[in-house]
């Protein structure tokens, strides 16, 4: 029986992991270590439509008691709201961290928008009534924490406006000219500048604004509801504008953020008795899950690329310590072995040149002089002939191992590369397949090498005909088979004869030594790798290993 598994993702070419930052700062596709360009999968997009359907669904459970009065927790404000304060200053870290990664405009707007939230949250607690004193510790008591709660729920939304309709294409990076931490620091001081002449006319000009409170403290007043119902728009517009240039993890989690403070406004909009009540408490609840969801999802994506990196990494040590083991090996051997051939041969040319110039010139031993040059030049000649053989003979790390635990290993190294190029994956392994004797470096090596190729032909298709299909199956008596198929254009017709040859290529920077250290491997474990059909619709590679346990040790992977 064979069990397929399907994977919808988008991803970019992939570098070696040392230049994957410089990489990025020029093209954005090549590793992913931003996570403000990589597009949302399928189960992160369930797992926040989930978390939208338990909000919605506590917000109607505590809809029709959101009026209720209960006891006043002074205690409530300063908890809740210092540590919504530092959650936004760490999400602001984190993206302006994204930011010097790779300089995007709309992460500089959205960092400075939680900038001004944990700010504008802070401010509002000092002043609150209750919280650190009696009357608050700043302004009036009555209508300065209300016209701070105002700035704060209009900063955010705007600066998460701004961010949708400054974004970039993925991976495009912009503002040259300046370093990214010049950059940074000139926003935080232009943010702080803002934050700070805002809250000095909210402190000192609270007479002359509006009232948003009755003397009561607790029951708003008429205009104060026109307000909420405008943050409420205003809100609803930035999440609208962003659904509508969605394309990215941190587009999602936005969403999900600006959904969460939805009930805040609705709850100070509808009920009058506003502080103290039971919406009150549930509304500022939201507020902190929504504040703390982005900042949950930026550091385990971090973690996830963190993971995938440190794999690739090892990945290519070990792949250049097999090739420095290989080079010294040969380089030791190779000077030792061609010492001798070429010093007979310098010898012989030597004596050689002394009988000719002696008078009479001596030519009896000349034939035989001349026999011995041309015998060690073609000792010379076969040792170098034998590097080859000799770059094989570096440390066996062959185990027994199925082949789909490689496969998946290589798809999740190239996750990000499968999303950036909205390439749809399948993979179909068949049941019960019988071990491989491998060294699965090597054959990492290989499959990443035949799915970046694949990528690479399929940049020209559009991204719905994208497709990238693996397949695993048993020929039933000693060999395992793996293809490699891909949707792009194939391969010229005269170019296919010579693909596998060395230095070789298609390609604008290609090397050319890809498919031919790929067929190199494969021979070396006593496999095969064929093209197996290359047309318009798209080319399929076939790899195929022998089965350890049917192999003697010559032959086996």
């Amino acid at each position: 029986m064979k069990s397929a598994q399907v994977h919808q993702a988008d991803s970019g070419k992939a570098v070696l992991p040392e230049a994957a930052v410089d990489a990025a700062r020029k093209e954005g596709q090549d590793f992913p270590l931003v996570i403000a360009t990589m597009p949302a999968t399928g189960r992160q997009q369930a797992i926040a439509v989930g978390i939208i359907v338990l909000l919605t669904v506590a917000a109607a459970v505590i809809a029709p008691f959101a009026s209720i009065q209960v006891a006043r927790v002074d205690a409530f404000i300063p908890v809740l709201q210092t540590v919504l304060s530092v959650v936004d200053f760490i999400t602001a870290t984190l993206l302006f961290a994204q930011f010097s990664i790779q300089p995007l405009r709309a992460l500089l707007a959205l960092a400075s928008g939680y900038m001004f939230s944990g700010s504008f949250a802070l401010l509002q607690t000092l002043a609150f009534p209750g919280a650190y004193a009696p009357a608050g510790l700043i302004g009036d008591e009555l209508n300065t924490p209300a016209w701070f709660f105002v700035l704060w729920h209009t900063t955010f939304p705007t600066a998460i406006l701004v961010y949708a309709l400054a974004k970039d294409p993925i991976g495009a990076a912009t503002l040259p000219g300046r370093s990214t931490m010049t950059t940074i620091g000139i926003t935080v001081v232009c943010v702080l500048g803002v934050t700070a002449g805002l809250a000095w006319i909210v402190i000192t000009k609270a007479d002359y604004l509006p009232s948003l409170y009755s003397a009561n403290q607790t029951l708003q007043t008429r205009f104060a509801n026109q307000i909420n119902v405008a943050l409420w728009v205003w809100g609803g517009t930035a999440l609208a504008v962003l659904l509508s240039r969605r394309r990215t993890i941190l587009d999602l989690w936005l969403m999900v953020t600006l959904l969460a403070w939805m009930p805040n406004f609705l709850v100070a909009a509808i009920a009058s008795s506003v502080r103290f009540s039971i919406g009150w408490y549930a509304a500022r609840c939201f507020v902190l899950i929504g504040s703390c969801m982005l900042l949950s999802v930026l550091l385990i994506e971090t973690m996830f690329l963190y993971s995938r990196l440190a794999s690739a990494i090892i990945l290519q040590r070990r792949e250049r310590a097999n090739r420095l083991l290989s080079v010294d090996a040969v380089t030791a051997v190779v000077a030792h072995e061609l010492r001798t051939p070429l010093g007979a041969i310098a010898l012989n040319a030597s004596t050689a040149i002394s009988k000719l110039r002696s008078n009479p010139p001596d030519l009896e031993e000349m034939d035989d002089i001349l026999g011995d040059i041309e015998a060690e030049s073609y000792r010379a000649g076969a040792i170098i002939s034998s590097m080859r053989e000799l770059t094989k003979k570096t440390t066996d790390r062959r185990a027994l191992a199925h082949v789909e635990d490689v496969v998946r290993v290589v798809l999740r190294l190239l996750q990000y590369d499968l999303q950036i190029n909205e390439i749809s994956i399948a993979t179909e392994f068949q049941g019960n397949l019988p071990k491989v004797h491998l060294d699965g470096t090597q054959l990492q090596q290989v499959l990443l090498n035949l799915v970046k190729n694949a990528i690479d032909a399929m940049s020209s298709v559009i991204p719905e005909a994208r497709r990238l299909r693996l397949t695993t199956s048993f020929d039933g008596r000693s060999t395992v088979l793996l293809t490699v198929q891909d949707s792009g254009p194939g391969i010229p017709v005269q170019d296919r004869e010579r693909i596998f040859d060395p230095f070789f290529t298609t390609k604008s920077g290609g090397t050319g030594l890809g498919l031919a250290i790929c067929i190199t491997v494969a021979e070396s474990h006593g496999g095969k790798l064929r093209l197996v059909k290359s047309d318009s619709g798209g080319s399929i590679f076939e790899l195929a290993i022998p089965v350890g346990e049917h192999h003697s040790a010559e032959q086996m992977m």
